[in-house]
């Protein structure tokens, strides 16, 4: 199956430009001494780039902006969440990051055994969490449905077995259902657009 199309952006190459593959991309940077390029997930976010500079985007996601051209964006100042799981049940890790910036604030795992539902519900409530330490009544965007409901129940519903090498993880359910059952918070807890949005912002890129 096809992966996603990708608009290479190159601000120092023999030719500078947006390039639709990887191989005319490479074709213009490989062995140029001192290259400048990145991937976008859209020819909007990639021009928008073009007109800016290389290390204003370095290191951020490849859905970072995509947002920017939605009539509706997301609340600003707010915070996303994301899970990425090889395998189900396999290897876990979640985090969040600043929607405006893409700059990660937390990163957890890797946890062995675990679901991306799991993963994405304790995002959740991690961020939640580490917002009300803060005094912060700022959005929560989450893509996952089923970890929304889940929080909203205040109760992670998965069916993953527990056994000896995911006890880490069902330690950290417990923890989590415990703090939503004695904690209120006024922070809006979102769904993500992402037909409309792009990938979330805290997304793994390992698509």
């Amino acid at each position: 199956m096809a992966g996603k199309p990708k608009f290479y952006v190159v601000w120092k190459g023999r030719q500078t430009g947006i390039f639709t593959t990887w191989e005319a991309c490479e074709a213009q940077v490989k062995g140029f001494e001192g290259a400048q390029y990145k991937a976008f997930a859209s020819r909007k976010a990639a021009e928008k780039a073009l007109q800016g500079q290389y290390f204003d985007y370095i290191g951020k996601p490849e859905s970072d902006g995509e947002w920017l051209f939605a009539p509706q964006p997301p609340l600003p100042g707010s915070y996303c969440v994301d899970a990425a799981c090889s395998g189900s049940p396999g290897r876990l890790e979640y985090r969040g990051v600043e929607t405006d910036t893409g700059r990660e604030v937390f990163r957890q795992g890797p946890f062995e055994n675990g679901t991306n539902n799991i993963g994405e519900f304790l995002a959740i409530v991690h961020a939640l969490a580490w917002l009300k330490q803060r005094g912060s009544p700022a959005p929560v965007y989450s893509d996952s449905e089923t970890a929304l409901a889940w929080v909203r129940q205040k109760k992670c519903r998965t069916d993953l077995l527990p056994d000896e090498k995911n006890a880490p993880l069902f330690d950290l359910i417990a923890r989590a259902e415990r703090w939503l059952a004695e904690n209120d918070y006024p922070n809006p807890v979102l769904k993500w657009d992402t037909q409309a949005w792009g990938e979330i912002p805290a997304d793994f890129n390992r698509k």
